[in-house]
């Protein structure tokens, strides 16, 4: 994600919570046991949690504007 030039609001590209934790510099636990009180939403993807790139965007507008 470093380096990576985004549109407007982000895109629909799917992230694994490894790529979002990364991005985030946290844990994937982290992502994992707090994406809810966070306010992202999740894709199941099957069994898969998957997070949308410009849900991701949205949130960190959202709590660091």
């Amino acid at each position: 994600m470093v380096g990576v030039i985004l549109a407007q609001g982000g895109s629909y590209r799917l992230l694994t919570p490894a790529e979002v934790a990364d991005w985030l510099k946290v844990s994937e636990l982290t992502i994992k046991n707090k994406y809810r009180a966070w306010g992202l939403r999740p894709q199941k993807v099957g069994r898969l949690l998957r997070f949308r790139e410009r849900d991701v965007i949205a949130y960190l507008e959202r709590k660091y504007g």
